[in-house]
């Protein structure tokens, strides 16, 4: 709580100090000394406390006081080199002054606060009678004389602030007078610091005429308001939690604190004061330094060694570093948490009373004395056998000691668990300590391979050079493979694809194990390179990506699922790469091969237009909770939204993709996750949520779109997107660029991206028909030549919404019939409404009704709203009356039109079905027409797929009931 009321306006009116808080008893116990010495009576009060406790603003307040009611006042203070000499050539305590003003009757300027506060008079003082005081002789009558002659003409405040620091004869000399001379109107006010040392006032005085005020450090409530009258806003209760731990209450400290901050541009919160701990906080780091350096050598030594070691310092620990004994180190540390700087964390252990009071003392302790600290801990913890963790950062901070043997030891296995849990640069920053820059050529080459791999995953360059320099030096092929494969990859990334493959291919390994791991190190460097451009065209220049291999063991497979998934990407050799890809899938188990290997064979499938396959593959990685790694996960999961999307699973789509971003913010994703992202975007447009799409692309700033593929695929779909918005300038822009990329990408694969059949629609809705001829053209001829039906499908709609109104109506036929066997029901379902469209301008109303009936049926059964809405709007052009969509999805098959599906599917006739199940023939036709409708098939071809996708996880609903 703050000083209020009348005892405000008493001690703050017109006065410089800020207003007390929670003084009330202090200034209560002053104002009735000043009151006793107005009437005519002896005083004497020491305040105190250690530093930074308010000694000195009591004491202004107490000489505020005393000018109020008419005293004399005059105020000194000890200076730190002790020249308050009663024998010196200057006046003891400014009696030269006082003497001055005792003779004209006036009150003395404030020595104290204009001049004289270093106890220095400005002449030499004089006895009663006008005679020289004689020097080093009679000092108690020479005070009683000085005294006596300031308080002739009125009463008299005597205030000595920091007195501990003056001669410590004269003021005892003082205290005596006070003891002997109880008719003397004078108070006299004595500043006293704590001290370890046992000398004060106390001792000298007798309890009649002593007051002793201790001050105490400010509450909760305390530092609220003064931080509130220092702020002006309210402070919430994590920030005064907070402050007053950090600040053990003292006053000084908690404006420190608050001025540190504001200078910072921290806010008044507990993030900001957290924020705080990270560096050294300007006023609070120069309050905490002067406060240490007024204690003891032992208490200085003792916090310099907690700010080295850190919070829970033991405190045998602690004395050990401190090289001082057990008890004066916790006699010390009791100083400290007196003055706000320590804290008793726990049994036996302590900590400086928060990260900034620790960043104070490190900054103060000279940097020779700081390293040397650090060394002799981590000597002393490894000695104590505490962790390697703990002892590394004191290793860091000491380089000559973390060169010696145990402690490069130390520092190598620290390093290894660093590199374990993705810490690399930590990793570095040990492993550097051990090789001293220049020198590399004389250290141990098995330790620069070590702190070559650990570079070449933050600093490729510098990686790239320490584990060039020991690969021959190396003992052992383990060891050469090993910093073979970091070398690899570290070339890779930089682009250098074509020297990573040379170096591949001149290692000779004789064994069969050897064999195998470079295999796999060239399966690594062909995934690697597929998320660097200019890593991508240099290897696609210099290496051989023969599909030939057997596949016979996980090594091969892997291979040849990274050449498989490059060469459908580009369209070449089709045929041997989706080989390649089906002995991968066949041959290889989660559990044999990796799930990168595996999910890459799997992309090659559905690159081909083999989304369905993919999709089987994504779901079994998924499932197997011990199968895929979490910063695999957001990959595969982005794969796995992208067939769903390409088979026309809208929810499915938008669950996967929502899983792979979870919560990052679209600034800052990765690969991955960015093809998710895009996947997104496409999903949400196929829903028709265009407003949600606008929000998610809203999400990513220009300056986060790279050179990696997967941001070509983002391109488009915010194509697509501004499309959609009837924008098809910028809808053109994007989509052009995403062309430019995907060349020199070479993905010139129709099926690897549908980025073609948006930018033709785009330049459709811009006026260039011709634009959009050349692009369906020619991806109707790469698809036919490849037999990829849903690029061939989505093709051909888009040449005839290009080309002339001859001919149109038999392209449509055509795409439809090729879609229909493709398993894409959201790109059957489209062209279906486009197919109808050019039915209805076309004059021919019935068949228009019925091609668009079903798209409309389909479009609703999938989710895709938009699509539903626009076949809806066509039949109402054609005169129809839709009143509602029929039931789709194999969760609407009754139990009987799921039991002559299956036994459809599985090639039995209607005749044998009827048998099977004892009804009649025309009982399986009349389910079977049911189960076409329901599912969106054209006949029994497509009922084996449509069932193997329901199966997948499409429709998850049960089979309803008999009705």
């Amino acid at each position: 709580m703050t000083t209020s009321g009348a005892h405000d306006q008493e001690l703050s009116a017109g006065r410089t100090h800020p207003r007390l808080v929670e003084r009330e008893r202090e200034t209560a116990v002053l104002r009735d000394l000043v009151r006793r010495t107005a009437a005519g009576r002896t005083g004497l009060v020491v305040v105190k406390g250690p530093a930074g406790i308010g000694r000195t603003a009591l004491l202004r307040a107490l000489a505020e006081e005393a000018e109020r009611r008419g005293l004399r006042v005059v105020e000194t203070a000890g200076a730190r080199e002790r020249m308050l000499r009663f024998g010196s050539p200057g006046a003891p305590l400014g009696t030269a002054a006082l003497d001055a003003s005792a003779a004209d009757g006036r009150a003395p300027a404030r020595g104290g606060r204009s001049g004289d506060r270093g106890g220095r008079a400005r002449a030499p003082f004089t006895l009663p009678d006008g005679t020289a005081a004689p020097p080093l002789h009679g000092p108690l009558l020479t005070y009683r004389q000085v005294v006596g002659s300031a308080s002739v003409t009125r009463p008299t405040l005597l205030s000595v602030d920091d007195a501990d620091r003056a001669d410590l004869e004269s003021i005892r000399a003082l205290v005596r007078l006070m003891r002997t001379r109880h008719d003397l109107p004078v108070l006299l006010a004595l500043g006293w610091r704590d001290r370890e040392e046992p000398a004060a006032p106390v001792e000298w005085a007798t309890r009649s005429t002593l007051e002793v005020i201790r001050p105490r450090p400010l509450s909760g409530p305390g530092v609220a308001a003064v931080v509130r009258r220092l702020a002006g806003t309210a402070v919430e209760a994590g920030f005064q939690a907070g402050c007053l731990a950090a600040t053990g209450g003292i006053p000084s400290l908690v404006t420190g604190l608050v001025a540190g901050l504001g200078e910072l541009r921290l806010p008044l919160t507990g993030a900001g004061l957290e924020a705080a701990g990270e560096g050294d906080v300007p006023v609070f780091g120069a309050r905490v330094r002067r406060l240490l350096h007024g204690q003891s050598p032992v208490a200085v030594r003792a916090a310099q060694a907690m700010a080295v070691l850190g919070d829970g310092t033991a405190t045998t620990t602690g004395a050990g570093l401190a090289r001082v004994e057990t008890t004066a180190f916790t006699r010390s540390l009791r100083r400290l948490e007196a003055v706000g700087l320590a804290r008793a964390s726990a049994a036996d252990t302590w900590s400086l009373a928060h990260p900034a009071v620790r960043h104070a003392v490190l900054t103060g302790t000279p940097s020779r004395t700081r390293t040397d600290l650090h060394g002799r801990a981590a000597r002393l913890l490894h000695d104590s056998g505490a962790p390697a963790g703990d002892i590394a950062g004191h290793l860091l901070a000491s380089p000559a000691v973390a060169r010696e043997p145990w402690a490069r030891a130390l520092l190598r296995e620290e390093a290894r668990t660093a590199l374990l849990r993705g810490a690399a640069e930590h990793a570095v920053r040990l492993l550097r300590s051990c090789v001293p820059p220049g020198r590399e050529d004389t250290c141990d080459p098995v330790l620069v391979m070590e702190l070559g791999i650990a570079e070449s995953r933050v600093d490729a360059e510098s990686g790239i050079g320490h584990l060039t320099s020991v690969l021959d030096r190396l003992p052992g092929p383990d060891l050469r493979l090993t910093a073979l494969s970091a070398l690899v990859g570290a070339l890779t990334r930089t682009g250098r694809t074509g020297r990573a493959a040379q170096l591949l291919a001149a290692q000779d390994t004789g064994s069969p194990s050897g064999r195998a791991r470079l295999q796999l190190l060239e399966a690594d460097m062909l995934l690697a390179a597929t998320d660097n451009r200019e890593a991508y065209t240099d290897l696609l220049q210099g290496v051989s990506l023969r599909l030939d291999l057997p596949g016979t063991t996980a090594e091969e497979r892997a291979l040849l699922a990274g050449r498989a998934f490059i060469a459908v990407s580009r369209g070449e050799r089709l045929p041997q790469a989706l080989s390649a890809a089906d002995r991968v899938l066949l041959s290889g188990t989660p559990l044999t091969d990796s799930p990168v290997s595996l999910a890459a064979a799997a992309a090659a499938l559905a690159y081909a237009d083999r989304p369905a396959d993919a999709a089987h593959v994504y779901r079994q990685l998924l499932e197997g909770a011990d199968a895929v790694p979490d910063h695999l996960r957001a990959g595969l999961l982005a794969l796995d939204g992208e067939a769903a999307q390409r088979l026309g699973r809208i929810d499915l789509a938008l669950r996967s993709t929502a899983q792979a971003l979870g919560s990052t913010p679209g600034a800052r994703v990765t690969h991955h996750q960015t093809l998710a992202l895009a996947v997104r975007l496409h999903a949400l447009l196929d829903r028709g949520d265009v407003v949600a799409a606008d929000a998610l692309a809203g999400t990513v700033p220009p300056d986060a779109i790279d050179d990696a593929w997967q941001w070509s695929e983002y391109l488009a779909a915010r194509g697509r997107l501004r499309l959609a918005q009837d924008d098809p300038v910028a809808a053109v822009a994007d989509l052009t660029e995403c062309g430019r990329r995907q060349e020199l990408w070479q993905r010139t694969n129709p099926a690897a991206s549908p980025w073609w059949y948006w930018a033709g629609h785009a330049h459709l809705a811009a006026g260039d028909p011709a634009e959009a001829g050349r692009l369906a053209t020619r991806a109707v001829d790469l698809a036919h030549s490849a037999d990829f039906p849903v690029a061939l499908g989505t093709a051909l709609e888009l040449l005839a919404s290009a080309g002339g109104e001859r001919g149109r109506l038999q392209i449509l036929e055509d795409a439809e019939s090729v879609l229909a066997q493709s398993g894409a029901a959201l790109s059957l379902a489209r062209t279906r409404v486009a197919r109808g469209r050019a039915l209805l301008r076309a004059g021919h109303v019935g068949p228009a009704r019925k091609v668009l009936r079903r798209g409309w049926d389909e479009s609703h059964a999938l989710g895709a709203h938009a699509l539903h809405d626009e076949a809806h709007g066509l039949l109402l052009s054609a005169g129809a009356r839709p009143r509602r969509a029929a039931s789709r999805g194999a969760g609407e098959l009754t139990r009987s039109e799921k039991q002559v599906a299956r036994l459809a599917a599985a090639g039995r006739t209607n005749l044998q079905i009827a048998e099977a199940l004892f009804v009649t023939r025309r009982t399986v036709e009349l389910h079977l027409t049911s189960v076409y409708r329901k599912l969106g098939l054209s006949g029994r071809k497509e009922l084996r797929s449509a069932l193997g996708r329901a199966r997948g996880g499409a429709d998850a609903a049960p089979a309803r009931r008999e009705r």
